[in-house]
């Protein structure tokens, strides 16, 4: 239960500029999640999510940008069980999750701000990751591996 509730959390994140954690609550029990006040406080602790400045002048909350120093540099145990395989061709990557879970884990994916990933796009199920050269797809895919397996 705690590791969808995550999931969908940072789902939402990606989708809408949250600005609130009443905001948040609203829109998890949307979804049919019955949380409390206390219980969004932790999630959004152990995500490391923050609130950082938009374009309109008002804040959302986003995944800490702060580089980690560790391969699961933002990514969670929440995320990496989204991953169902890891694959990649040329400069690519491509992730394949559960449905509906993509826009998570590509967030997670973002918030790695590593110099060799140039983007990612997100479906449902499935997230490309442009890197810049095939050796930095074997890597990153060998990285996602290992955390699939530490988990």
């Amino acid at each position: 239960m705690k590791n969808e509730r995550q999931e969908k959390i940072l789902e939402l994140i990606s989708k809408y500029e949250i600005e609130t954690q009443d905001e948040m609550i609203s829109r998890l029990r949307a979804d049919g999640y019955n949380v409390t006040q206390a219980t969004i406080s932790r999630d959004m602790r152990e995500l490391k999510l923050t609130k950082v400045l938009t374009s309109k002048g008002t804040y959302k909350y986003t995944v800490n940008n702060t580089r980690g120093h560790s391969a699961n540099l933002k990514f969670n145990n929440a995320v990496v069980d989204s991953i169902l395989s890891v694959n990649y061709a040329g400069n690519n990557v491509v992730l394949k999750t559960y449905p509906g879970l993509a826009q998570a884990v590509a967030s997670g994916v973002d918030a790695l701000n590593m110099h060799n990933i140039l983007g990612c796009v997100g479906g449902d199920d499935t997230i490309i990751i442009v890197t810049t050269d095939t050796e930095a797809s074997k890597d990153i895919s060998e990285k996602i591996r290992e955390l699939m397996k530490t988990f």
